[in-house]
């Protein structure tokens, strides 16, 4: 049973303009028990659509949604016990204290003091929760939103863009806590994010969204692999390195020169590569592969997509 599962989603807005706008439009997605999953896609991708329909915020016009095994929105009364869910900027009372806050929260929902405590120890609040919240960081504020959506101890934890507008510093805060939940084994983390360098330091799975659709899914590494373009960095003696781009060109290698080096696309067997230097009296000092990272996989994926909404709308 995964934490998540959607097969074949459909939600179709209706505009007075322009037609109807397809969010999602097909959409498969698994995402397993435990760790951090990242959910990537452009804005207008279908993104916070598939949020607020597995939160029962807007209903599907077709297709299955089932969340920690029951469906919804069918089931989600009995599931609210289990899911924690962080999908806007959080708003706390701005003249009470981080504790005070998180107090009347849990009083209302039957949580026990100590549990509130627990909560606030696990974001890093505990020894600022007399402050009053006005008085918090960004950074402050997202974590205290982090521990109010764990006080019922979620068995899935829904966090749509917690870092959007924190500065580096309340980023790598939130970066660590989040980090921290996926490792504990005991919540699953569902993280959309547009923040690609930092899903990927975070996250164990990824989906991609396009058009409404799954692009791509798997662990981090897998998704990275393919992007995997064949490309290399040829790197020379700075006095060979005028022309050893020449001969690169002249033996039909696509290069560009960056600062680490010549950059060679699309090469196959990067044997040629040295062969063509070789035949010419020049030789390598490195040649080294162009590692993927998931911005150009996740550019890659999304230019029709992030073309579209550059035009059109976002979902």
């Amino acid at each position: 049973m995964g934490a998540i599962e959607i097969v074949d989603a459909h939600k179709t807005y209706r505009r007075r303009r322009g037609g109807p706008n397809k969010a999602v439009n097909g959409l498969d997605l698994v995402v397993d028990d435990g760790g951090v999953h990242g959910f990537l896609g452009p804005n207008g991708s279908g993104k916070t659509t598939t949020i607020r329909m597995l939160l029962g915020l807007v209903r599907p016009d077709s297709g299955t949604l089932q969340v920690l095994g029951q469906p919804v929105p069918h089931a989600l009364p009995s599931l609210v016990p289990d899911i924690g869910a962080l999908v806007e900027t959080p708003i706390f009372f701005p003249n009470f204290s981080g504790r005070t806050n998180l107090r009347i929260l849990g009083d209302v929902a039957g949580i026990s003091s100590s549990r509130q405590e627990e909560c606030l120890e696990v974001v890093g609040l505990r020894e600022r929760a007399d402050e009053r919240f006005k008085a918090y960081s960004l950074g402050m504020k997202q974590r205290l939103g982090i521990a109010a959506a764990l006080l019922k101890s979620p068995r899935l934890l829904i966090l749509d863009e917690p870092s959007n507008g924190l500065d580096p510093a309340g980023i790598r805060e939130v970066r660590e806590l989040i980090r921290a939940l996926g490792a504990d084994g005991r919540t699953t983390v569902f993280l959309s994010s547009h923040l690609l360098a930092e899903v990927q330091q975070v996250c164990d799975h990824v989906s991609i969204l396009a058009r409404g659709r799954c692009v791509a899914s798997g662990r981090v590494a897998d998704v990275l692999a393919t992007g995997a373009s064949g490309d290399v960095v040829v790197s020379l003696d700075p006095t060979d390195a005028e022309r050893g781009l020449e001969v690169l060109q002249d033996n039909g290698f696509q290069v560009a020169v960056h600062p680490d080096g010549i950059h060679a696309r699309d090469v196959g067997d990067p044997a040629r590569v040295t062969r063509a230097l070789a035949d010419s009296g020049i030789y390598l000092r490195g040649l080294t592969p162009v590692i993927a990272d998931l911005e150009s996989v996740f550019l890659e994926l999304t230019a029709d997509d992030a073309a579209d909404v550059t035009a059109g709308d976002a979902a």
